[in-house]
C-alpha cells in the first residue's frame, strides 16, 4: 500500500475525500443510488498530501470512503444473460416458441397463399389476355330477351381495332348419355352452335380429340366442355350421345375455359350441322370480340350500336377479365379475415410468453436476490428479463415464418401455383413478435427488479 492505494478491488471507480471534502464518502456508504443497497465499508488508505484522490481502474482510494459503481454490460453480455435462462428450461421455451410459431406461421400462410393466388390470376391474366369482350342480347320492353340480328358478328368484325370476333347460338336442343334418359334429365347442359373460329376467340384448349373444322362442322358431331363431359361421363373420341333426338359423335373434349365459363357446360356443334340437325335459327346469342388492348374502351362504346343499330339499348357488353379481378376482391376480402384470425393466435402466443416469464421470475428469485447482493442493478435485472423474453418470442417468430412459407410452398405447388411470400409479411411477422415479447416480458421484468437481495434469498 503506497500513498493510499489500495488494488485489487472489483469496481470500476473508487472516489475518495478528506476531512474537508469528503462529504461524499466520509461513511463509505455513498453509491445507493447506484447499487440500490448499502455497499460495504472500503478500507481506508493513507491520505494523499492533497487529501483529495481519485483512483480508476486500479482501485485507487482516497480517504476514509468511496463510492462502488457497477459494471456495465455489453450487447454480447446482455444477450448470453438472457439466453442463460432459456437454456436451463429447453421444454417449457419450447411450447411457449410454439404458440408464437402457430400464430406467425398463420399470417404468413393467409398472406403467402392469398399472393400465390393472386400471382395465378396475374399469370392467367398474362395468358388468355384480358382485351377480350363479351356482347349478348338484353331485354325488349316487354321484358323478353332479345335477339342480336344474323348480321352482328360480320359488322363488329369491321371496326379496324377489332382483331378477332366470333360467336355461339342457343339451341333448344338437349344432350343424353343415351336414347334411354328421361326427356327432362338434362343435366343443365346447353347445346350450341360454334363456329370454327370460336376456341382461339376465347383461348380454350383441346383436351382430347380435336377442334371442330370445315369437315365436321357440317356433320352431326360434338365438342363437350369439361363440366359436360364430366356430366355425361363422356371423354373418349368417337363415343356416340344422344343429342337433339340422333346420334352424335363426340370428337372432342375441352379444358375448362376462364374467360368463357359458359362453355364448360356445353356441348358445342357446327354452326352448318346446327342449322341441319337441330332447326337452329342462326341468331347469334353471345358474340365475343377481340381487340387491341390500348382501343378497348372505344371498342366497348360502338358495340351496342354497331351489334344492333336498330335498338343498341337492347345490347349488353360484359369484360370477362373483369369477373376474375372481381373474385380476387372478394378472395382478398377474405384473406383480411383469416389474417385478424391469426393475429389472435399470435396475440395467444405473447399471452404464453409472459405467463412463462413470470413463472420464471417466481422460480428464479434465489437467483435474482444472489445477483443483486453481488451488484447488479434494478436496470440491468430489467434488462436480462426483457431480453430473455425477446429471445423467446424471436425463436417463436422465426419458426413461425419456417413453418408459414412451407405451408404456403406446399399449397401453392399442390395448386399449380407459383409460391409467392412478401418479404414484407415475414418482415412484420418477425417484428410483431419482438413487439409482444417485450410487452410480454415488461411486468415479470420490472417484478423481479423491485425484489431486494435480502427479500429474493429468503424466499423459497
Amino acid at each position: 500500500m503506497t500513498d493510499g492505494t489500495t488494488t485489487g478491488l472489483p469496481m470500476d471507480d473508487v472516489d475518495g475525500a478528506d476531512g474537508a471534502d469528503g462529504a461524499d464518502g466520509a461513511d463509505g456508504v455513498d453509491g445507493v443510488d447506484d447499487m440500490d443497497y448499502a455497499s460495504p465499508t472500503l478500507p481506508s488508505g493513507t491520505r494523499g498530501d492533497s487529501g483529495r484522490g481519485r483512483g480508476r481502474a486500479s482501485g485507487a482510494v482516497g480517504g476514509t470512503g468511496g463510492r462502488l459503481r457497477a459494471a456495465r454490460l455489453g450487447p454480447q453480455d446482455i444477450v448470453r444473460l438472457g439466453g442463460t435462462g432459456l437454456r436451463t428450461r429447453p421444454l417449457r421455451v419450447f411450447l411457449s416458441a410454439l404458440g408464437i410459431a402457430i400464430g406467425v406461421a398463420a399470417m404468413i400462410a393467409v398472406v403467402g397463399i392469398s399472393g400465390s393466388g393472386r400471382a395465378e390470376v396475374d399469370r392467367r391474366l398474362d395468358a388468355l389476355g384480358t382485351n377480350l369482350l363479351r356482347v349478348a342480347p338484353g331485354d325488349t320492353l316487354d321484358g323478353t330477351e332479345a335477339k342480336l340480328p344474323h348480321e352482328a358478328v360480320p359488322m363488329i368484325g369491321r371496326v379496324p381495332p377489332v382483331q378477332q370476333v366470333a360467336a355461339t347460338g342457343a339451341t333448344d336442343a338437349h344432350i343424353y348419355r343415351n336414347e334411354h334418359i328421361a326427356i327432362g334429365r338434362t343435366g343443365s347442359l346447353e347445346v350450341l352452335a360454334a363456329g370454327t373460329d370460336l376456341l382461339p376467340a376465347v383461348g380454350g384448349h383441346v383436351r382430347r380429340g380435336r377442334w371442330l373444322d370445315s369437315a365436321t362442322e357440317k356433320y352431326p358431331a360434338v365438342v363437350l366442355g369439361s363440366t359436360a363431359a364430366g356430366r355425361l361421363d363422356v371423354y373418349t373420341p368417337g363415343t356416340r350421345v344422344w343429342l337433339g333426338g340422333r346420334w352424335f359423335s363426340l370428337v372432342g373434349v375441352l379444358d375448362p375455359v376462364p374467360l368463357a365459363p359458359e362453355l364448360d357446360s356445353a356441348a358445342l356443334v357446327g354452326w352448318p350441322a346446327a342449322r341441319t340437325y337441330l332447326r337452329f335459327d342462326g341468331h347469334p346469342s353471345t358474340v365475343y370480340v377481340r381487340a387491341e388492348d390500348s382501343q378497348i374502351a372505344a371498342v366497348r362504346a360502338v358495340l351496342p350500336a354497331t351489334a344492333y343499330p336498330e335498338k343498341p339499348g337492347q345490347v349488353r357488353i360484359s369484360r370477362p377479365s373483369d369477373a376474375l379481378a372481381a373474385r380476387e376482391a372478394t378472395e382478398s376480402a377474405l384473406t383480411g379475415l383469416l389474417l385478424g384470425l391469426g393475429g389472435v393466435a399470435l396475440l395467444v402466443g405473447g399471452v404464453g410468453v409472459g405467463n412463462t416469464m413470470v413463472i420464471s421470475v417466481l422460480e428464479r428469485r434465489p437467483e435474482i436476490g444472489l445477483r443483486r447482493a453481488l451488484g447488479a442493478t434494478r436496470g440491468q435485472i430489467r434488462t436480462q428479463f426483457v431480453t430473455e423474453s425477446l429471445l423467446l418470442s424471436l425463436i417463436g417468430g422465426l419458426g413461425g415464418t419456417v413453418l408459414g412459407t412451407a405451408i404456403t410452398a406446399v399449397y401453392a405447388l399442390s395448386r399449380d401455383w407459383p409460391t409467392v411470400v412478401p418479404v414484407w409479411a415475414s418482415a412484420a411477422g418477425i417484428g410483431c413478435t419482438l413487439v409482444i415479447g417485450m410487452i410480454a416480458g415488461l411486468y415479470p421484468a420490472v417484478r423481479a427488479s423491485r425484489l431486494s437481495p435480502t427479500e429474493a434469498l429468503s424466499g423459497s
